[in-house]
């Protein structure tokens, strides 16, 4: 199946949705290898870019440095929301902290 009809058809090849295009800037040498890469291994410029990629990204998932950060952002994330939450309650006539819908924290403390 075509990238273009990956992305048309509802198809996911990736398991995260539609294939998307992305333009990336390398330098010639870099290029050049990727392209003698390709080759020695049957493959398109395009199909080892997102085989780099992907590689690159699961490896990424596996860093404690990057998993450290993912939690901070989580948790500012986490905190952002509770205070939207609470906003929305105020407009409409709600405690803070009444939602029907139970936090993590809320339920922490429970």
């Amino acid at each position: 199946m075509s990238e273009k009809d990956a992305a048309t058809s509802g198809t996911f090849e990736n398991g995260y949705g539609p294939i998307r295009p992305l333009s990336v800037r390398v330098s010639d040498g870099t290029r050049a290898q990727l392209e003698v890469l390709a080759e020695l291994n049957e493959r398109s410029v395009t199909e080892e870019t997102r085989l780099a990629l992907e590689s690159w990204v699961e490896l990424s998932k596996s860093n404690p440095e990057v998993l450290k950060r993912a939690e901070e952002v989580r948790a500012k994330i986490e905190r952002e929301a509770e205070t939207k939450r609470n906003a929305i309650n105020a407009v409409l006539g709600e405690k803070p902290g009444s939602s029907t819908r139970t936090t993590k924290s809320a339920a922490a403390s429970s």
